[in-house]
């Protein structure tokens, strides 16, 4: 039994973020998670976590204060060319593809400000590739896919950048600006990953890179999640995870693949 109130309203508040996107808070992490919701329910104008827990689960019906506490509360840190090998992989499943006279889909899921395809459609327009895709990516944030439509980004997400820009990215007044012909490639949505229904609607994919984000999910959540991945793809359609993740350990209907030194993730041939 929890008797303090604030307690029970990081808890509630916890179970709430899960249940709706997925994020999962173990209890040593509960004391991070009070300070970010204090302050945010205090910005808002709540004068307690329990006053702001009720409106969110109950008063917001048009989903307006989950969307800003989601922003206050996903990981938006990501960096151009992050885990370039990965992104060099699907480069050469394109080109596998295209000698095949086949087009390839591609989705990066939970894309935050959407580094990670932006890097992959400079890479194929690098080998005249990028007419033969169809690129989309989602992300649940509002205030991320904003930045990412509008193709300005940190200067902090040059890092791995080779000495000197390269053409299709400048600095311009202490701001990151990716050419617009590469932004407008990118069919950008909101997508929240546990909701089955919305990823189905996005059709299906040849290629889907989610990286860097199962992390954040417990294990239930992961299959969850990874099944509806498994869905999602084509009959031998390729998933992309972070290099500091595996599905090995979970019982799903995609297979590990060792491709070039990438671990990758294949949806059965037969599958239906």
């Amino acid at each position: 039994m929890i008797s303090d109130p604030e307690e029970l309203a990081v808890t509630l508040l916890a179970q709430l973020i899960e249940r709706r996107i997925g994020l999962h808070y173990a209890v040593r992490d509960r004391p991070i998670l009070a300070g970010k919701l204090r302050d945010h329910a205090d910005a808002e104008g709540f004068d307690s976590l329990l006053d702001f827990y009720r409106s969110v689960e109950y008063d917001d019906l048009g989903g307006e204060r989950l969307n800003t506490l989601v922003d206050v509360l996903i990981v938006g840190e990501t960096y151009f060319l992050r885990e370039r090998p990965g992104l060099e992989r699907v480069v050469e499943i394109v080109q596998e593809r295209r000698s095949r006279h086949l087009s390839t889909r591609i989705w990066s899921a939970a894309c935050a400000t959407g580094e990670e395809i932006l890097s992959l459609a400079a890479m194929l327009a690098e080998q005249n590739l990028l007419e033969d895709v169809r690129l989309v990516a989602s992300d649940v944030s509002d205030r991320q896919l904003a930045r990412a439509r509008k193709g300005h980004h940190t200067l902090r997400s040059l890092r791995l950048l080779p000495d000197g820009m390269p053409p299709w990215i400048r600095a311009q007044d202490g701001v990151a600006v990716v050419d617009p012909r590469l932004t407008q490639r990118v069919d950008w949505r909101k997508v929240n990953l546990i909701d089955s229904a919305a990823v189905a609607a996005l059709g299906p994919f040849d290629v889907i890179l989610c990286r860097n984000v199962l992390i954040y999910f417990d294990d239930a959540m992961v299959v969850r999640v990874a099944e509806t991945l498994a869905d999602a793809l084509v009959p031998g359609g390729t998933l992309l995870i972070g290099t500091s993740e595996s599905l090995l350990r979970f019982a799903t209907s995609l297979r590990c693949v060792e491709s070039r030194g990438t671990f990758l993730y294949r949806r059965h041939e037969n599958a239906r």
